[in-house]
């Protein structure tokens, strides 16, 4: 299934603009998305679907090229990360449901961000791009949905980062959503993710060429977000995995390293996958995406004491919670804290806990995992 992204610009009016939740206004903002399947003349068989930290709007089929993302664009982003997922006859069924994906504000696959160019000055905004949060983010995809007509989702759908904002999405806008899917994610940024995301910033900041976010006509910071993905790839994935994609030859490039020579395969392989990653993102996203998840906390969002009081106005929600075993980036203890904030509610809410030995990235990799819960939820 060939697909294309398509784009939608607001704000270019005062009275258009985005207003973040530090109280000032941005403008104009392209969304960058994709549409799967047929809106129903109701409007009532949508399914938005958030993306993970590194993921896109190209949730399913084959997309050769966007035209403004460029280079960025490599092999690993042609097919659709959720590829098994999403289609006709798969889990989330095309041919019943329409779904959306949107890439973030502040993101790199076509929509608005700081490598975006600044109408204002002609060049890129970079490190004067305006920090946001994930209620920003968010908020900046109503318009698009009220846009296409659609006052309702069927579900929401999320998974790690993804799963954050449609926890976001579904308790500021409760009245947009019957069913909430979240995989892998929790109510607010735990303390190891904190120390993780700090130093992935401070390997990007310190290198040589971050220039405080403005590099787009020099170098880019490459090594510092090959670092940064290297301290982020093995929460990722399990140490069982990792294993198993090792290959037996070491590589080593002169640009990694002047006096260190790389020895065993394990090294060979985080830093294949850091090189490889800095090929396909920017930094600049990278980090304000990263220092937006540090400061997720639903409990500040909506102002609140107590867990339970997040969903205050989700009476008629239904909820699907799952956990991966061994998942150690959300471990299952988070979306337990998230279930029982549920039941203290009154709120429907199932948890399931599946069994895999890859890791947090299971949600990517095994949809036989999730088919029947998701699938019985979705199309009740």
């Amino acid at each position: 299934m060939d697909v294309q992204t398509q784009f939608f610009t607001y704000g270019k009016k005062d009275s258009d603009k985005l207003k973040l939740c530090n109280g000032t206004f941005f403008g104009p903002i392209t969304l960058a998305y994709e549409t799967y399947g047929q809106l129903n003349e109701q409007k009532s068989n949508a399914i938005l679907i958030f993306h993970a930290l590194s993921g896109s709007q190209h949730v399913s089929g084959y997309n050769s090229a966007v035209d403004s993302v460029g280079k960025k664009w490599t092999d690993e982003c042609k097919t659709g990360w959720w590829n098994e997922f999403v289609g006709s006859k798969k889990l989330i069924d095309t041919d019943k449901f329409f779904v959306i994906c949107v890439n973030y504000f502040g993101g790199c696959y076509g929509t608005t961000g700081p490598s975006s160019i600044n109408p204002h000055s002609n060049s890129p905004y970079g490190g004067k791009f305006p920090k946001f949060s994930f209620g920003d983010i968010v908020d900046s995809q109503i318009p698009l949905f009220d846009h296409l007509g659609i006052k309702k989702f069927n579900s929401v759908i999320g998974s790690s980062l993804g799963g954050m904002m449609a926890l976001n999405f579904s308790t500021r806008y409760p009245k947009k959503v019957k069913k909430i899917v979240v995989i892998a994610c929790g109510l607010r940024a735990p303390i190891l993710t904190i120390t993780h995301n700090l130093e992935q910033i401070l390997a990007i900041e310190n290198d040589v060429n971050f220039n405080n976010g403005n590099y787009y006509k020099l170098n880019e910071p490459n090594k510092g977000l090959t670092l940064a993905r290297m301290i982020s790839h093995k929460t990722f994935v399990s140490l069982k995995y990792i294993k198993s994609r090792m290959k037996d030859k070491c590589q080593q490039k002169d640009k990694d390293f002047s006096w260190y020579k790389i020895k065993t395969s394990l090294e060979s392989y985080l830093l294949h996958q850091g090189n490889k990653f800095s090929n396909r993102f920017d930094a600049n996203t990278y980090i304000y995406l990263i220092a937006a998840w540090s400061d997720f906390d639903l409990r500040k969002d909506h102002n609140v004491n107590e867990d339970y009081e997040i969903f205050n106005n989700c009476n008629e929600h239904e909820y699907l919670i799952f956990s991966i075993d061994s998942d150690c980036c959300f471990y299952p203890e988070e979306q337990l804290e998230l279930n029982d904030a549920l039941i203290n509610a009154g709120i429907n809410s199932k948890y399931v806990k599946v069994s895999s030995e890859k890791g947090h990235d299971s949600f990517l990799l095994e949809p036989e995992l999730y088919y029947n819960d998701i699938k019985e939820l979705i199309e009740k």
